[in-house]
């Protein structure tokens, strides 16, 4: 089957998203599958408000259609609610294609920590948005059902997979800290609540890896903290093995695939019992979720470390490609034709010029 993804998030972006999407890319293949991509890579883009790595490749209706026409792909899923997706979205109701998308963000509540703009608002957008997909795959039973609180429909699983390998444990690394060694790994940002876990109350060393608009602020505000900035392959997975506990902070995760790696390098993880961390950590087991982020870390430091290993052994990157693969099968076909749009919706849509 040859498959189209559609994604605003790609390289050289460092996130949850991108990695999903390469690692499904590389397994669908690997599975005899043909994959092409529709990415920011190559086309102009502009920085993203407050995300200034984020680039959005804006006006690029006409460029997408002509790769839906050139391409046909059998299968086509639609990953982000950006620019790029929204152009493909459109250009495939038009084009009486079924589709899938995804919903890796909690864009209400990312939006909620930086403006003054009513959740209602984020999700009628979003549903707009998603309405036309045959499937809407998130990553966790959670995320489901609090999409279908606010009225979103076709909703599947789509579970997310670690490279066992490059994260693993290393008993040869022995990083410079005091013990115990606390770690995040992610953006550097408002939503991902980092002050919560920079002024925790906690021994040992508070380690944050990774960058983002909130990192000069915190750095000021913190200079206990250890701030090493941005981490890839071989160097994180040391910084992670080399570490005590991780914390995960965030409160608008949908999963949080950087618990897994930590996981798979034999940490336990600390964090609140919401969203993301509720459905990837087993209470007790690989780790500890309280309200009280010191707790939840006391706890956590506890743990057997090769139990937390032992679970990110049962997320295997094929496993979650074939179900992926699963929910593109029932997208195939010509869609029917499509009802009128929403008011909000198609107002958007003219302002992007779409």
């Amino acid at each position: 089957m040859k498959v189209g993804i559609v994604t605003d998030a790609w390289r050289p972006q460092t996130n949850g998203v991108v990695t999903t999407l390469a690692r499904t890319a590389e397994c669908l293949t690997g599975l005899g599958h043909s994959v092409t991509l529709m990415t920011p890579q190559g086309l102009p883009t502009i920085p993203c408000p407050t995300y200034p790595e984020i680039r959005l490749a804006l006006f690029q209706g006409r460029r997408v259609a002509a790769w839906l026409e050139r391409e046909h792909p059998d299968a086509l899923h639609i990953a982000t609610e950006g620019p790029l997706g929204l152009a493909a979205r459109n250009a495939a109701i038009r084009m009486r294609l079924r589709f899938t998308t995804s919903y890796h963000t909690q864009f209400p509540r990312y939006l909620r920590a930086r403006y003054p703009l009513p959740e209602c608002c984020s999700y009628a957008l979003l549903r707009a948005f998603h309405r036309r997909a045959t499937r809407t795959m998130v990553g966790t039973r959670h995320v489901r059902r609090d999409l279908r609180r606010h009225g979103f429909r076709h909703l599947v699983q789509w579970s997310r997979g670690v490279d066992t390998q490059l994260f693993r444990p290393r008993p040869e690394v022995r990083l410079p800290y005091p013990r115990p060694i606390l770690i995040y790994v992610g953006r550097v940002a408002v939503e991902k609540s980092v002050e919560d876990f920079c002024r925790v109350a906690a021994g040992g060393t508070k380690l944050v890896v990774g960058d983002g608009p909130a990192l000069v602020a915190l750095q000021r505000r913190y200079p206990e903290v250890v701030f090493a900035g941005f981490k890839f392959g071989e160097d994180l997975a040391a910084l992670l093995a080399g570490s005590d506990c991780f914390v995960f902070p965030s409160r608008t995760d949908t999963f949080g695939l950087v618990m897994l790696e930590a996981m798979a390098s034999g940490l336990p993880v600390a964090a609140y019992p919401v969203t993301g961390p509720i459905d990837v950590v087993r209470e007790g087991e690989s780790g500890c979720l309280d309200e009280d982020l010191a707790v939840a870390i006391r706890c956590a430091l506890s743990l057997d470390r090769d139990r937390c290993r032992a679970q990110a052994l049962e997320h295997r990157w094929e496993s979650a490609t074939r179900q992926f693969l699963g929910h593109l099968v029932e997208a195939r076909g010509a869609a029917e034709s499509a009802p009128p749009r929403g008011r909000l919706a198609a107002a958007v849509q003219r302002l992007l010029g779409y």
